[in-house]
């Protein structure tokens, strides 16, 4: 047998048979891809594709290549019969073509090049304006805080903010007022205060204004840059809000765990906390800072404008006097220049011209409205008889000034029709009613002096009228709105005494509706009219002077489109708000500043004392002491209730000598007993003998004359 040394195997003779093959791929392939390659493809070239990523072994690597199924690796060999390292990406070694698309120098595209096709071109991300809710938010609120800084108006602001929807941004709204009105002046500031106390509960919400108060206490590091004194205005800021009872006292203690001690925000917390909500007397502190409640008290602007007039008609300056209105402020209120500088060309003759000059500058520079100049030759119209006791000729010089200031286009030619309709109603020349307003201007004078409520009735039923009650409520009230708070105070107090003295219901419902339907012209001469009557209305209501289905009342009473319902809407809001008795019982610095409930508290203790063994002197001292004798039937109820109660008649004794001493008048010892014959169902259901009980008391009361022998 030949032996088989020197000879390859059947398996070494079949792998190198593959092997071979897999060459001859690899060389057609090369010589495929070479550009010197002008030849066709042949058939088997495309067949062998399958083989691109197999791998091949080196025979007696362990592992049999049958069929093919062993992957080759990418080998490359030489004509030499070297084998060549293929390079990454496809790139040649030496004498090698280089990988595709291989350059010597950077490509470019050439746009001149006959074969220049654009889609070659880079692409281009070209960004697009994307319209965000809150932009858009922003640039509204800023436009709704400048008008409302020239024009004072908190009705249309309120209007305006709530037309513009997105409560869910109303934070930001309240952060870029107060920002706004910090660079500002004072007026601002205290306008800002005003708005927001306004918004309160009605359009915003107390959570919104926390939040809002959170993010200005935030920013508080950024406004510093610009204002220096910053973080004193926002602690005066935060200080209001609290006073105001917009901002709980809690707000300080929860701000400060979430803000760093080294923030201008954490500074901010502690000076609102220890130079303003610490301080004795803070409240009326902090009201005041910025010039109270409407900064501009009616008089003042007056006596500026006045002034400045003079000035005016002494230097013939009109851009002086142009500048010094527009300085005042107060673009509500130029109607009062309009008048004033009018009054002056009927006492003037040499002033004439100059005064008309100066209105027509004004009007042509839009810093008086068509309507503020409207407004003031309205005023003066009205005024024309007075007038002509001083300037005889005061109708005859008006009637020539209209035409001139119509034919000059400074006044609206819609005046004269406007004046035509507006005729003086019967009353206003009835005598008697002429009569009667000239002795309550003078009651109501001498009652903001003495403050003596008893005086006042007693004047008030010697005039013997009382079908004329409403016509007083409104004088009353109109004459107040015009005075320092301790009048408005004062005046609220009256209505209280009133309602249960001589004024019924009715009474009251008629003098707040005609107070309503005459609040545009009262605004002409108190500069924050609305809100004060919405404060009447509301106070009205805590002291039990009017029912809130009253208010629905006068709503119904007033004419389509009187601005007046607004007021009504107001005082709704007002009533609706937390702890809304006390913040409106201490609106205008309270008479005694309790709420209506701590008063019955008051009342319920110093007769439980009195039962328990006090003296009859003693009782009568706290009854007197509590300085609310429009409330005293509330002491008569409870009185009558405790007698009842108690089995024994001890506080018939307390109820006499309270009555011998007119401490407690016959008017609210009947409106007590009124009031107990109403609950009578609701007592029964305590006390069995409840009925038997009050009807002894009654004729008690009528035999001691407590009470009229009309009370049935």
């Amino acid at each position: 047998m030949a032996s088989r040394e020197g000879f390859l195997t059947e398996e070494q003779r079949e792998m190198l048979k593959i092997a071979s093959q897999n060459a001859e791929v690899m060389s057609s392939l090369s010589m495929a891809s070479s550009p010197k390659s002008p030849g066709p493809k042949s058939p088997g070239q495309n067949s062998s594709l399958v083989f691109e990523h197999n791998h091949v072994k080196a025979p007696g690597g362990g592992h049999s290549a049958a069929g093919g199924g062993v992957a080759v690796r990418h080998v490359r060999r030489s004509h030499s019969g070297k084998a060549v390292r293929v390079k990454k990406d496809g790139a040649g070694g030496k004498g090698t073509w280089g990988k595709l698309l291989d350059t010597d120098g950077e490509s470019f595209l050439d746009r001149n090049d006959p074969n220049y096709d654009s889609g070659e071109e880079p692409y281009e991300l070209v960004g697009s304006t994307v319209s965000d809710p809150l932009d858009e938010y922003k640039k509204a609120v800023v436009s709704l805080v400048e008008e409302y800084f020239s024009t004072g108006d908190v009705n249309v602001a309120a209007s305006d903010l709530r037309e513009l929807g997105s409560s869910e941004y109303h934070p930001y709204f309240i952060k870029r007022l107060v920002s706004l009105a910090m660079d500002r002046n004072n007026k601002e500031k205290e306008m800002a205060s005003v708005l927001l106390s306004a918004l309160y509960a009605d359009v915003i919400n107390s959570a919104q204004i926390s939040q809002g108060f959170f993010m200005l206490l935030e920013s508080a590091d950024d406004l510093t840059v610009d204002i220096l004194d910053a973080v004193d205005v926002i602690a005066l800021f935060i200080a209001r809000a609290v006073v105001d009872d917009i901002l709980p006292p809690a707000f300080i203690t929860k701000a400060r765990r979430l803000l760093p001690e080294s923030s201008k925000g954490f500074q901010v917390l502690q000076t609102a906390e220890k130079s303003y909500l610490s301080a004795p007397h803070h409240a009326e502190l902090v009201e005041r800072r910025w010039g109270g409640s409407t900064h501009c008290n009616a008089d003042e602007v007056k006596k500026k404008i006045a002034d400045l007039l003079r000035e005016y008609v002494e230097s013939g300056d009109t851009s002086e006097a142009c500048r010094c209105i527009r300085q005042l402020g107060v673009s509500f209120f130029h109607h009062e220049v309009v008048k004033r500088a009018l009054v002056i060309a009927m006492e003037n003759q040499s002033a004439e011209s100059l005064i008309l000059n100066l209105l027509k500058e004004a009007a042509d520079e839009g810093l008086i409205s068509s309507s503020q100049m409207g407004k003031g030759f309205s005023r003066l119209a009205e005024s024309l008889d007075d007038l002509a006791l001083d300037i005889p000729s005061a109708k005859k010089k008006f009637q020539f000034l209209v035409p001139r200031a119509i034919s000059e286009g400074w006044l609206d030619a819609s005046f004269i029709k406007s004046s035509a309709d507006d005729g003086v109603g019967p009353d206003e020349n009835d005598e008697k009613l002429r009569r009667y307003k000239k002795e309550v201007v003078s009651i109501i004078h001498e009652y903001f002096h003495s403050d003596d409520i008893p005086e006042l009735i007693r004047s008030l039923e010697d005039l013997g009228m009382p079908e004329y009650n409403p016509v007083f409520l409104k004088k009353l009230i109109t004459l107040a709105m015009d005075r320092k708070n301790r009048e408005k105070e004062m005046a609220s107090v009256l209505l209280s005494a009133l309602h249960i003295e001589i004024f019924t219901t009715e009474d009251m419902v008629n003098g707040f509706v005609m107070l309503l339907e005459s609040a545009e012209d009262t605004a002409l001469d108190i500069v924050d009219a609305s809100n004060e009557l919405a404060f009447f209305l509301a106070r009205a209501v805590i002291d039990d002077v009017l029912a809130p289905l009253n208010l629905e009342e006068i709503t119904h009473l007033l004419p389509p489109k009187c601005s007046g319902s607004e007021t009504v809407r107001m005082a709704r809001s007002l009533i609706a708000a937390r702890h809304a008795g006390e913040r409106i019982l201490r609106c205008w610095g309270g008479g005694t500043g309790w709420a209506v409930e701590d008063a019955k508290d008051k009342i319920q203790k110093l007769l439980e004392e009195y039962e328990s063994g006090g003296v009859v002197s003693e009782a009568c001292q706290c009854i007197r002491d509590l300085g609310m004798p429009f409330f005293n039937h509330e002491v008569v109820k409870k009185a009558l209730v405790m007698a009842m109660e108690k089995k024994n008649d001890r506080m018939l004794e307390l109820l006499q000598e309270c009555f011998g001493e007119g401490l407690i008048t016959i008017n609210q010892m009947t409106k007590g007993f009124n009031r107990i014959k109403d609950s009578l169902d609701d007592l029964a259901l305590d006390i069995p003998n409840a009925k038997d009980k009050f009807t002894f008391y009654m004729e008690h009361a009528k035999k001691h004359g407590w009470i009229l022998q009309s009370f049935v």
